[in-house]
């Protein structure tokens, strides 16, 4: 009989034993499995040198479990040192031959895809927000307002970083397609916490990385690209590895891969490499549904517990709306997050809020803690 969340994969986290962790929306915590990964990375150079063959190999791994994470395929895959590059690299290829020349975001989105989507303003391309709803979220409606026959790209996060509002994806995602818009999902707040199927939505480029709910750490990130949309995308952001024959060392000409590593740069992130796929490793064994059913049952928990004290929850209340990460509203959110950090709970602010996150390792006894930690310091918070 499997044994139940957390208790068959608490005693991997050695950070558990000293302190109540809900800071995976900004890195997960660290395993004995990604430390030994580590160990392995410092042992392979030790002893073989420069064994390129087989950190290329290790790279072609990562490909072939981040396509495993999305049902992708390899071929769609770029393995990017952060979202960063892959998003520039993806915006610096897009042409839009029908005259379509705008983009829309929503007001939800990350610095990284705001400020690589304002960058494309240079060359003339007009950027529209899409503000939220005093309920935390992003209607529907007014991003139908915002897509028309101009908008190239459709720009959604599906969790949000500041507030855990989720965003109906699927939704978006026909609405900009009706249009004939594409959509750029970033799911780096979402990848390992929440299911994702490219194929069931239907959605043109995903962005994510290892950092946080896939449990590796920084420098490991991937961008996916719809199959049939690779072959009319040719980024002038580019680098070695992003070649059709890297060992070729050719320095004449400029042949991009067929397939999305296309998107790729320079060379990879080989220590990250070592631990983003001990990361990915285990979340398999763990599973991502199995995870998504256990955070809700926090999040549940602690939404009731916040009532309980008085706590003014900025998150949307409804499970369909909220992913694995819980804001609650404060009166001095660094001086609340330093207070808790000093009695062993780790926590994050964000906009006046700290940001409770919870993952696989987290307990029931984890949620009360954090309830007693706030109502001990309930003349921080925003009532």
């Amino acid at each position: 009989m499997q044994m139940q969340l957390p208790d068959s994969i608490r005693d991997r986290f050695p950070l558990l034993k000293e302190a109540v962790y809900t800071n995976s929306c900004s890195q997960g915590a660290l395993s004995v499995d990604v430390r030994a990964a580590y160990q392995r990375y410092l042992t392979d150079w030790d002893e073989k040198g420069a064994p390129w063959d087989l950190w290329v190999e290790l790279a072609e791994s990562a490909r072939h479990r981040f396509a495993r994470l999305l049902n992708a395929s390899t071929d769609e895959i770029a393995v990017t040192t952060s979202v960063s590059a892959g998003v520039s690299s993806l915006l610096s290829g897009l042409r839009h031959p029908d005259g379509r020349n705008k983009i829309v975001m929503s007001d939800f989105e990350f610095p990284t895809i705001g400020q690589n989507i304002h960058a494309q303003e240079l060359l003339g391309t007009k950027v529209e927000h899409v503000p939220a709803a005093a309920d935390v979220t992003i209607p529907l409606d007014r991003l139908a307002d915002s897509i028309d026959e101009e908008t190239a790209l459709v720009a959604i996060t599906h969790v949000c970083f500041r507030n855990g509002s989720k965003t109906d994806v699927k939704a978006v995602i026909d609405l900009a397609h009706e249009a004939g818009a594409l959509v750029l999902l970033d799911s780096f707040q979402a990848v390992g916490a929440i299911p994702i199927d490219v194929r069931e939505l239907g959605v043109d480029f995903v962005v994510g990385g290892t950092l946080k709910y896939l449990l590796g750490s920084a420098g490991l990130a991937f961008l996916y690209c719809r199959a049939d949309l690779l072959p009319a995308i040719i980024p002038i952001q580019t680098g070695w590895f992003a070649d059709e024959d890297i060992f070729a060392m050719d320095i004449h000409d400029y042949s991009p891969a067929p397939t999305a590593a296309k998107f790729e740069s320079g060379t990879p992130p080989v220590p990250s490499i070592y631990a983003g796929v001990a990361g990915m490793d285990l979340m398999d064994e763990v599973g991502i549904a199995r995870t998504e059913r256990h955070v809700e049952g926090l999040t549940s928990q602690l939404i009731e517990g916040l009532d309980r004290v008085g706590a003014e929850v900025v998150t949307p209340r409804d499970p369909s709306q909220r992913g694995p990460m819980i804001a609650v509203a404060t009166t001095d959110a660094p001086k609340m997050v330093a207070t808790l950090a000093e009695e062993g709970i780790l926590t994050s602010p964000r906009d006046g809020n700290i940001r409770l996150s919870w993952h696989c390792y987290n307990s029931a006894e984890d949620v009360e803690g954090v309830v007693a930690g706030l109502e001990r310091h309930s003349d921080l918070l925003a009532h």
